[in-house]
């Protein structure tokens, strides 16, 4: 059994490190730290987990060794000590974005400040699986993965796969996201009375989740334009791609299909009936699916590429161990079989 430890576990990526890792057949998660609920019980941040840990928060001045070190911490703050958590586990996984661009430029050009180890840029592998599945399987760092990101180049990849993005005109991303992408904090554009109910387009162009689109899918003309909706999980990217090729339904169904085939938590979506034709954020609460899907209009050669993601799941903490499990030699799919709830 492999011992792990979770730096910053009383918010909701950490809780769900947490939930995965306590059920999960190969790991002893050994530590749990958090500074604002230092001593309480991790079930009192996290209800869910009453009578499945009675483990208590620590000081992350305390921290032992161990097999494992997830850093579910503020953006900016894993940079400031990993010297210092380097030292305490030869295998690390952060999910902040503080390792996610290779390129220090490109790190204080999307984030405005300058990078704090920019030495340690290029030893993490950015941890999407689906990208980099034989690099994480080789590798002791790992970068956590933005949940839009996560959703725009899954629902891209088959035609990215396809050679379809090459030279393309501007490709444009519609991404709709729920309330938990806020953190557990908040600020008043979470406050209930003010966030329940709303279509609110917060951010037209410019999302530091831009930044990894660009850097993993190598294509420089595309914008992600962010709205917020009345969900607490759940992400749908929307793309929107034209096309030189003559293609067919059936053409771009093998694309699809194989992206799918190839990994295990990649399904496609595409029913002519029914209420889920189409990527559903809703039915992956809690699971680590995406699910992906299009239309294509053959006149005008265009392209609607859908994914669906639980984004503190296969956009956080879901990917984390999934990538874990590709470093440790584990089966890529232990611990996630979880296959999210209907009706919910």
């Amino acid at each position: 059994m492999k011992r792990v430890t979770i730096v910053g576990g009383s918010g909701y990526t950490g809780g769900e490190l947490i939930r995965i890792l306590l059920a999960h057949p190969e790991v002893e998660v050994y530590q749990v730290t958090s500074r604002s609920h230092l001593g309480e019980y991790v079930f009192q941040s996290h209800p869910n987990l009453r009578k499945q840990t009675q483990l208590k928060f620590i000081d992350p001045t305390t921290l032992g060794s161990c097999d494992v070190l997830f850093l579910a911490l503020p953006h900016g703050e894993a940079q400031k000590r990993i010297d210092l958590y380097s030292q305490l586990s030869p295998k690390i996984i952060d999910l902040s974005a503080d390792f996610r661009l290779r390129d220090p430029k490109l790190y204080e050009k999307w984030y405005k400040i300058p990078h704090l180890a920019p030495e340690w840029l290029q030893k993490f592998v950015y941890g999407l699986p689906e990208l980099h599945r034989q690099d994480l399987q080789t590798t002791s760092y790992v970068s956590g993965v933005g949940c839009n990101a996560t959703a725009t180049i899954l629902a891209l990849l088959p035609l990215l796969q396809a050679d379809f993005l090459k030279d393309n005109d501007a490709i444009r991303v519609e991404i709709k996201v729920g309330s938990s992408e806020s953190g557990a904090e908040g600020n008043p554009s979470t406050h209930h009375p003010e966030r329940s109910g709303i279509v609110r387009t917060y951010s037209a162009f410019g999302h530091r989740h831009t930044a990894e689109v660009i850097q993993e899918l190598g294509i420089e003309n595309i914008s992600l334009t962010m709205t917020s909706v009345d969900l607490v999980r759940g992400v749908l990217a929307t793309a929107h791609v034209r096309i030189n090729s003559n293609l067919n339904q059936k053409d771009i169904w093998h694309y699809y299909r194989k992206v799918s085939t190839e990994n295990p938590f990649i399904r496609v979506v595409k029913e002519q009936r029914g209420i889920y034709r189409v990527p559903e954020p809703k039915i992956l609460a809690g699971s680590n699916y995406a699910d992906i899907g299009f239309d294509y209009d053959p006149v005008n050669q265009h392209i609607v590429s859908m994914c669906a993601i639980d984004n503190l799941m296969k956009g956080a903490s879901g990917s984390a161990v999934q990538s874990m499990n590709l470093m440790c030699g584990f089966d890529e799919s232990a611990g996630l079989s979880f296959t999210g709830l209907h009706p919910i």
